[in-house]
């Protein structure tokens, strides 16, 4: 498993979790599954990044197929977002919390792996 991924998995979890116990602790409505949920898609959507740069890595003629897996995971993740949504699963503030959390572990880890390569 790559570093960078590794970490932000780690580190999500000790941040997301605690969030999500006090949200039922408060006993905020549908909060706790928007957490979740928004942390497991930037994960999900992070690890799907990964592995596309990966393939891309060792093989140069995969740009075709990088992008369209890249249209695909999005346009998948963007529909899942909209059906939790629009079926009132998940609250949106949740959610972007969740991602904002990983958005900004990818961010750290990603400036901690650059340093350590200077």
């Amino acid at each position: 498993m790559n570093p960078i991924l590794k970490g932000v998995i780690q580190k999500s979890g000790i941040i997301i979790l605690p969030a999500v116990l006090i949200a039922i602790c408060f006993q905020w409505d549908k909060v706790p599954a928007g957490i979740l949920a928004g942390a497991v898609f930037g994960i999900l959507n992070l690890r799907g990044l990964v592995r596309s740069v990966e393939r891309f890595i060792l093989s140069k003629k995969m740009k075709a197929v990088m992008m369209l897996t890249s249209i695909f995971r999005l346009f998948g993740l963007f529909a899942v977002i909209f059906f939790l949504m629009y079926k009132k699963l998940v609250n949106p503030f949740g959610l972007l919390f969740g991602f904002t959390v990983v958005f900004f572990l990818i961010l750290t880890e990603g400036l901690k792996a650059a340093n350590r390569e200077e």
